[in-house]
């Protein structure tokens, strides 16, 4: 697996390219936004991004990259504010580390958004193709679409609509959709899961899509 790391603090950067280095990932290593999406290829796998670079912001990178590609980024910065976190969401990152994090956990993430973004893999069971009503969902091409039209999401987004999917008609925990879909059971991002889901609906143009059972979770209605 080859991993971009943007980082432009050099001891952090040479102890993360030791570390995993040693679990077998190979990396390349970037100082500055530009630099980044220069080096940003086809065979890159996962994007670590700092946010505080020296020639841009961060999140400006993320968007950028997001616009070109659909490669996971994981944002790790010292910027621990809510907020921030849901500006990086909102910019089309997959998961947020804040600094000083442990070595460990940033593997387990890595891991979980390479196993949630691998499109070539589809589960035993689980259909190539769902369509409820108008809405269409191709799992194998992660591409949806509603009356014929393709509706043109996120990658965050589309992971949320293709859980529900896998349930429709079925109330689906916020908890599961969080685990399944962040790859943790932390309830903070309870709020970034609903700022998804309004732009979701937006996008679909119909509120109705999704339903919110209050205290519970939500529907996959399909009406």
């Amino acid at each position: 697996m080859k991993i971009l790391i943007v980082e432009d603090d050099d001891r952090l950067a040479d102890a993360l390219e030791a570390f995993l280095g040693r679990a077998g990932y190979v990396t390349t290593r970037v100082a500055e936004g530009a630099a980044a999406l220069e080096q940003l290829g086809a065979d890159t796998e996962v994007v670590l991004l700092d946010l505080g670079l020296p020639d841009m912001d961060g999140l400006d990178v993320c968007r950028r990259i997001r616009g070109i590609s659909g490669v996971p980024i994981i944002i790790a910065t010292a910027r621990s504010q809510v907020e921030e976190r849901i500006k990086g969401l909102h910019a089309g990152a997959d998961d947020f580390v804040v600094k000083p994090y442990d070595v460990r956990e940033l593997m387990a993430r890595i891991e979980a958004v390479t196993r949630r973004t691998r499109t070539a893999v589809v589960e035993h069971g689980t259909p190539q193709v769902l369509e409820l009503d108008d809405l269409r969902i191709d799992f194998a091409n992660r591409k949806v679409s509603m009356g014929g039209g393709s509706v043109e999401l996120t990658p965050k987004e589309y992971e949320i609509v293709a859980v529900l999917a896998r349930y429709p008609g079925v109330v689906v925990p916020s908890d599961r959709i969080i685990r399944e879909v962040w790859g943790t059971d932390w309830t903070g991002y309870k709020r970034s899961l609903e700022v998804h889901l309004g732009s979701i609906r937006r996008k679909f143009g119909r509120d109705s899509l999704i339903a919110n059972v209050r205290g519970v979770g939500y529907r996959l209605t399909g009406a």
